[in-house]
């Protein structure tokens, strides 16, 4: 049975992964792009073989698992170095995320996708909706820097590197604004109310099946 599928993007500090862990505690399962990247590309994953074949020995660390400093690095300043490791992963997330939505339960499923919108032309076919967790750039910048302690330039390349604000929303069809002001209550209220939402709409396309 086909299932209704719900993809979650948002900026580096947008608050993302902190809506979908809202969704997971109503028995949404959760596919984490980001978590399948790095099981493809740590020691033996999938995607090392054509990673060291593409990059050169340099790209693989003492484990056997992608560097991701010296990739971060590289690509962050090489558009076609970015394209050439998405161009790898991506297939291979793909294959992951289609394996994970055949045995999940429940009645919708979230695709946490980090890079939805660049790679649109993927998922747009695929998604039955797109929903955006938004925020402003100086509360981005606010909230990496705490977290993280990077620079204000390390925040901006890879704010920069990412889509932007406009691209995102331009092709969501909900957003969820958690920038400065909006308390947990208020942001765990708004994705409640798209939860019900999903869910009739999820019973909707079931019923038609």
């Amino acid at each position: 049975m086909e299932k209704f599928k719900v993809g979650i993007t948002g900026g580096i500090g947008s608050g993302k992964s902190t809506v979908c862990r809202l969704f997971a505690q109503w028995n949404v399962t959760i596919i984490d792009a980001d978590a399948l990247s790095h099981e493809l590309t740590g020691p033996g994953g999938k995607a090392i073989a054509a990673i060291h074949q593409a990059f050169g020995s340099q790209a693989i660390n003492a484990e056997g698992a992608l560097d991701r400093a010296y990739m971060r690095q590289r690509a962050f300043k090489d558009v076609s170095a970015r394209n050439k490791l998405q161009a790898i992963i991506h297939p291979l997330i793909s294959q992951e995320m289609a394996s994970k939505t055949a045995s999940a339960t429940g009645e919708y499923v979230i695709y946490d996708i980090p890079l939805l919108v660049e790679s649109i032309h993927k998922y747009k076919d695929f998604l039955n909706v797109i929903c955006v967790v938004d925020c402003e750039e100086s509360e981005q910048i606010l909230r990496v820097q705490n977290r993280s302690g990077l620079s204000v330039e390390a925040i901006m390349n890879i704010i920069n590197a990412q889509a932007s604000r406009e691209q995102r929303l331009a092709v969501a069809n909900e957003v969820i604004f958690n920038g400065s002001g909006v308390t947990h209550e208020q942001l765990q209220e708004r994705a409640f109310a798209l939860h019900q939402k999903w869910l009739l709409l999820a019973r909707k396309l079931s019923n038609a099946n």
